[in-house]
């Protein structure tokens, strides 16, 4: 038995559920591979998917190869392509997205609802650092979630409690090839920089095996935070798609207050990470002062929190997703923002009880300039509107 097995291949048996098909990100590196290899190892019936990020030239050749190990263990494999053109702004977190909606979407496909990714320590002292580079706060510093819902889609990471360096010495051991991304040493990464500055902090004792440990201690003292967090909820009311904030929030302490706007931003942006912390504060004392404020392609008016009209999403047909957030039922029509224009056109809109400024930014159904319906404004028309996402406090 190879050095280490017993307990990698503990992780691996404790961290995922048993009796069902794990579907393991494949990525041919060293961690994805001694994934497979370990699932496999703990009995567990697996499929793998690559997924081809048409970034190098090499990466067709590559998920080929790695097609090929599979076959050889015996194990089903497919390999998903994003399809691209220029990638603007943050091209990592931008292949991030796009690699998990892709997994999600083969595991949907294949009838699978755990997936199996090969995060490790290393990874979460990573993420700790980058983190602090943000000045974030306890759940930025938190590390890395061990399993979470991606839609319909279970995520787990069971390898966070081993080093980068011991999956590759436990693949050595056996004899297992894997393949090394140059992309992984291109300082023009966030995450590179953080992993060569991790290594030069080793001699102050600051290593992952630390970093990860500190996160530990963060996450015990962000899942106590919750609780609080989770019952600021009463001074929190949703209402089409924007989010009252009354007084009692601003009497919380300062952490939960902001752990409340954060996930409120992230509810109507779909962002998965919060704004830099020195901005969240800034909203939080617009909003407690009842100022107007924007941040993120949000909002804030007399205490509402609310998409900002100039960043709300282009229009779309009946029936497919609007803005990231609302699905219109009803006769084929096209669906954009309400707008003035639209606003002018519902001659009772004051009826719904509702800011100006919150419907504006609510779906309008329109044919060319004329408004059809605005279901959030009182005029339905045989058109229904709901949130594909209800807003709650996660916890």
């Amino acid at each position: 038995m190879p050095v280490g097995e017993g307990r990698l291949v503990g992780l691996v048996r404790d961290g995922l559920p048993a009796g069902v098909t794990i579907g393991v990100a494949l990525s041919g590196g060293g961690d994805s591979t001694a994934l497979l290899h370990l699932c496999l190892t703990a009995g567990f019936a697996v499929e793998a998917v690559t997924v081809d990020h048409r970034l190098r030239p090499e990466s067709a050749a590559e998920a080929a190869a790695v097609g090929r190990w599979c076959r050889g263990l015996g194990v089903r494999h497919e390999v998903r392509v994003w399809e691209h053109g220029a990638v603007c702004g943050n091209l990592m977190d931008a292949a991030r997205r796009a690699r998990m909606g892709l997994i999600c979407d083969w595991a949907k496909a294949r009838g699978i609802g755990v997936v199996a990714l090969g995060h490790t320590r290393d990874d979460v002292a990573e993420t700790v650092l980058m983190g602090l580079a943000r000045a974030s706060g306890i759940g930025g510093l938190s590390g890395m979630r061990r399993e979470f819902d991606q839609g319909d889609i279970r995520v787990h990471r069971p390898l966070l409690a081993a080093g980068r360096e011991e999956l590759r010495e436990w693949l050595r051991g056996r004899g297992t090839p894997w393949l090394d991304d140059p992309t992984n040493e291109n300082e023009r990464f966030t995450r590179v920089r953080a992993r060569k500055a991790l290594a030069a902090l080793a001699p102050l004792g600051i290593t992952a095996e630390r970093l990860a440990e500190v996160a530990g201690h963060l996450a015990s003292v962000q899942e106590a935070l919750a609780v609080q967090v989770a019952a600021a909820a009463a001074f929190v009311e949703e209402r089409a798609g924007a989010l009252r904030l009354g007084a009692g929030l601003w009497a919380a302490p300062a952490e939960v207050q902001r752990q409340v706007v954060v996930q409120a931003l992230r509810w109507l942006t779909g962002a998965d990470y919060a704004p830099r912390a020195a901005e969240v504060e800034r909203l939080i004392g617009a909003l407690a002062a009842g100022r107007d404020a924007t941040l993120a392609g949000c909002r804030a008016r007399n205490g509402w929190l609310m998409r900002e009209p100039r960043a709300v999403g282009g229009p779309v047909q009946v029936g497919a997703l609007w803005d990231g957030r609302w699905i219109v039922e009803g006769p084929e029509a096209e669906v954009r923002a309400l707008g003035a224009e639209g606003l002018g056109q519902v001659k009772d809109w004051r009826k719904a009880g509702l800011p100006r400024e919150v419907l504006l930014v609510t779906p309008g159904v329109w044919e060319g300039e004329t408004l059809l319906a605005a279901p959030a404004a009182g005029l339905s028309a045989g058109w229904r509107v709901r949130l594909q996402r209800p807003f709650t406090f996660s916890r």
